[in-house]
């Protein structure tokens, strides 16, 4: 399987007034395709800063992250932006509107994106498809 996601020794500081806050230290992870991933801890161990670092919400203090073999610290704020449309997330409360459909759920923020319907209607049956909610269309 391909290697989508590599820590190498990640580290994130953040500084909180004057005082430096170590969030991640020194953090490796290894992600192939078709992995299942869970980030487990208590709260303030890190795992939001981990997710936002792959997600290229945020970039490492120090270390390297791959994503799909590109470090990511090295990218420009165009080229993180086109990333973050390669990269999704289930977040632990979905935010999910409870009288829509899936696919209206789906559609939704393409519809604030300016995207027609007939194309939303498309591509958000192929993403349910692609992850076995067709169903629930």
């Amino acid at each position: 399987m391909a290697l989508v996601v590599e820590a190498v020794n990640l580290k994130k500081t953040y500084i909180l007034g004057k005082v430096p806050v170590e969030a991640l230290r020194g953090v490796n992870l290894k992600v192939e395709s078709g992995d299942f991933v869970a980030i487990l801890g208590p709260s303030g161990s890190g795992k939001s800063t981990l997710l936002n670092l792959i997600g290229a919400l945020d970039k490492p203090t120090d270390g390297t992250l791959l994503i799909d073999g590109v470090d990511i610290s090295k990218l420009n704020d165009n080229q993180l932006a086109a990333l973050r449309r390669k990269i999704g997330f289930v977040f632990q409360f979905f935010n999910l509107i409870p009288r829509f459909t899936a696919r209206e759920n789906v559609e939704l923020v393409m519809s604030i994106a300016d995207v027609g319907k007939a194309e939303r209607r498309k591509r958000a049956e192929e993403l349910l498809e692609a992850v076995g909610l067709n169903d629930r269309m």
